[in-house]
């Protein structure tokens, strides 16, 4: 009996090697673009903690999440284990392939290549090209390594030109994680089934013809996990729908795509940039934040960055906006522009911004909610102090919809002191599978002592 039940423990615990897939963009030039990377944080952080993990600025972390940065020393609240974080990064051509440069770790006391592959960074990058990527670093033993060594981590990410369907899109790469499937994924980020199949080179979904028998259930199944489509720990491309800038590439924030329902800083934190629900179109405006910027009126005008006016007549509505062109050797560059359309424009539409969350929503598993309504009413910069205020039966402990993904990472492992024998991305135990496998081996136990011996 004893023989029998160590078995079933070997077998329930070990699971199959395999190598995760993940898409692979290559590259002839120099060009970097705006990219995402989705992350859910293993241990309690301090925001300021986890955008030193990821090298990003704590300002433009936040409002990525479209997390309200008013809040004081915001930079200080801790966010929750298990929180699923949209992470800034720039994507550069490393070597004829699309990855980060710029993101850079910090070894700290019993770090090694597998923990900081497998728990620091959840097995969005394996151990294998952390060491690739630095060849220059005294990693011949990946278990003991120097406290303070500086690592260049090459996350996954992709441009593909930062458009979809020649539409803005900003790619976030993504952790497949055991329940999703691609067409759960492709309704939480509002994207299509085909779309994420082809921009991953997954295939077609389309049901091959002639084939009768192929009902909406086995079309969803195939796309499960384990199938030959997605599987555990794979690491997909997410097309986002953004707001593009239209910038000189003398600009140092050339390039700049805001996800649609977030924010962007700019400027040296003079400037914010949003991409209101369902909109293609970038909206700049001051921001409280900054202590001294230059100036930001409209020349030959008295409007002030971010204002717009309009004026009805016989031939439509003439409407004129001083526009943010971008940040040049220091300098705020506006523009003023002029123009007849059909109607008058009604109040900008600002994503709607929530707390610094505090805890995880009450329910991992429920739906993802759809994107929350444009209030009717929007405040001006000089009401809100750039911000728009947040409605009163808003829930302070929950991300935005496009963020809420959820799982259970260790809690209890202390910052950069966790050890993982695995240097494979994707070699920490699922605790969903631990879930599952306590209540099958409980199962197995009682039957096995109700048989006669």
């Amino acid at each position: 009996m004893a023989t029998i039940l160590t078995f079933l423990l070997v077998a329930t615990f070990l699971r199959p090697l395999a190598t995760a897939k993940s898409t692979i963009e290559p590259c002839s030039n120099f060009d970097t673009c705006s990219a995402l990377v989705g992350y859910s944080l293993y241990t309690d952080l301090k925001v300021s903690e986890l955008a030193s993990i990821f090298s990003v600025d704590p300002i433009s972390l936040l409002l990525v999440n479209a997390i309200d940065i008013s809040y004081p020393d915001v930079e200080n609240h801790i966010l929750p284990a298990g929180l699923f974080i949209k992470t800034p990064i720039s994507c550069s051509c490393v070597d004829g392939i699309r990855k980060s440069s710029s993101t850079v770790y910090k070894t700290r006391p019993s770090d090694t290549l597998a923990s900081i592959s497998a728990v620091i960074y959840g097995g969005l990058v394996s151990a294998d090209q952390i060491k690739g990527a630095n060849p220059k670093a005294a990693l011949s033993d990946p278990s003991v390594l120097n406290i303070g060594t500086k690592l260049n981590i090459p996350l996954p990410c992709t441009c593909f030109d930062n458009k979809d369907n020649d539409l803005p899109t900003i790619y976030m790469s993504y952790l497949v994680t055991p329940t999703d499937t691609l067409m759960g994924l492709a309704a939480r980020y509002a994207t299509t089934l085909t779309d994420l199949m082809n921009v991953n080179a997954l295939g077609s979904p389309a049901i091959e013809e002639g084939d009768n028998t192929t009902t909406l259930t086995d079309l969803m199944n195939v796309k499960a996990v384990g199938s030959p489509a997605i599987e555990d720990c794979d690491i997909l491309a997410i097309p986002l729908s953004a707001c593009a800038s239209n910038f000189p590439r003398y600009a140092s924030d050339y390039g700049l795509f805001v996800p649609n329902g977030s924010y962007a800083i700019a400027a040296s934190h003079c400037v914010q940039c949003s991409c209101g629900p369902g909109s293609r179109s970038l909206y700049c405006m001051p921001t409280s934040l900054a202590v001294s910027c230059s100036s930001m009126q409209c020349k030959r005008s008295n409007l002030m960055l971010g204002n717009v006016t309009s004026q009805s007549t016989s031939a439509g509505c003439k409407v004129t906006s001083c526009s943010y062109d971008g940040f040049v050797n220091g300098t705020i560059i506006t523009s003023l522009s002029t123009s007849l359309q059909p109607r008058c424009p009604g109040q900008q539409q600002f994503p709607p911004l929530v707390s610094p969350p505090k805890a995880l929503p009450d329910s991992l598993f429920a739906p993802t909610q759809a994107p929350a309504p444009a209030p009717s009413h929007s405040p001006s910069p000089s009401e809100s102090g750039g911000f728009p205020k947040k409605h009163s039966n808003q829930k302070p402990s929950v991300l935005p919809s496009s963020g809420a993904v959820l799982g259970f990472p260790p809690t209890n492992i202390p910052t950069g002191n966790a050890s993982v024998e695995s240097s494979g991305t994707g070699s920490l135990v699922n605790p969903f599978s631990i879930i599952s496998t306590t209540f099958l081996l409980g199962s197995v136990f009682k039957f096995l002592l109700s048989l006669p011996f």
